[in-house]
């Protein structure tokens, strides 16, 4: 059966490192280390002695998501993402995953890079994206992005115009971040963008604080990143969509992955696990549109 272990390198970072609870989008305490120190903590979702045949698939993901992909009290690597990728790693077994946690900022460079071979952090399809990416087709959650704000502000804002001239807090490369860039691109930088490392915990400090005026998010991350409940989402849902795998792209060896991918993603939908898993991390089954 396989099973999941963390390398030795990523137990040293542990050690080394106080790992902090929360991401907006998407993240890990441990991340900045890994970074700073130039090793990454490594996590096997195979386990065990892989057979000849068996293909090891190097999988991004990131440590300060809580219930997505983070580390529990005895420094497990855990969440939504993380738990959905050892199902779909039981259910192929001509390949063997091994997850690579990584500051969020540098998933997608470290995919382009051959460091990784897909990544798995909640990672919605946007245009831009997929003009440089390959997303599998099963998606296995959707979202609604909205703007979040301190209770005690008592904003109304609707929409990304009412944010003019306010100081808006995103995780760099997060698709938050490109919605922000984007509009600001055609409104002459309107909106005050702030770029932060993503942990939930100065997410939270920050819009309390007033150093920002709000942040965007999914619908379902405010009781995962601020459970105290400081904060709240206004207006309209400035977008929505599914959330994949990333792969890249021209690949014949990655399509052949996400094909596999997808063929046991369908599966756990099928059954049921999917659905499970939703509700058992994320409070409510956000695998539906």
């Amino acid at each position: 059966m396989k099973k999941t272990m963390i390398g030795t390198a990523g137990l040293a970072l542990v050690a080394m490192t106080v790992v902090a609870t929360g991401c907006g989008a998407k993240n890990d305490a441990n991340e900045a280390g890994a970074n700073a120190s130039g090793s990454a903590q490594t996590d096997n979702a195979s386990g065990g002695n892989a057979a000849a045949d068996v293909k090891k698939i190097i999988v991004g993901t990131g440590t300060q998501f809580p219930k997505v992909c983070f580390l529990d009290e005895n420094g497990k690597l855990t969440g939504f993402d993380v738990e959905l990728v050892k199902e779909v790693d039981k259910r192929l077994p001509g390949y063997e995953f091994e997850f690579q946690t990584l500051d969020f900022s540098n998933l997608l460079l470290s995919l382009e890079t051959k460091k990784i071979d897909f990544v798995a952090h909640e990672m919605e399809q946007n245009p831009d994206r997929a003009a440089k990416y390959l997303f599998n087709k099963e998606a296995y959650a959707h979202w609604k992005t909205k703007i979040i704000v301190p209770k005690e502000s008592k904003a109304t804002f609707k929409n990304l115009d009412d944010l003019k001239g306010k100081k808006v807090l995103t995780t760099a490369t997060s698709a938050e971040a490109t919605l922000l860039e984007t509009y600001n691109k055609s409104h002459d930088d309107a909106i005050k963008i702030v770029y932060t490392n993503g942990a939930a915990n100065d997410t939270v400090s920050q819009l309390t604080s007033g150093r920002v005026d709000a942040t965007l998010g999914a619908d379902f991350t405010l009781s995962l990143i601020d459970p105290q409940g400081k904060l709240e989402s206004v207006g309209d849902a400035l977008e929505e969509a599914d959330v994949q795998f990333v792969f890249r792209k021209d690949d014949p060896d990655e399509q052949k992955l996400a094909d596999a991918v997808d063929g046991a993603l369908k599966e756990i939908k099928d059954d049921g696990t999917l659905s499970k898993l939703s509700v058992q991390w994320l409070g409510a089954d956000y695998t539906q549109k």
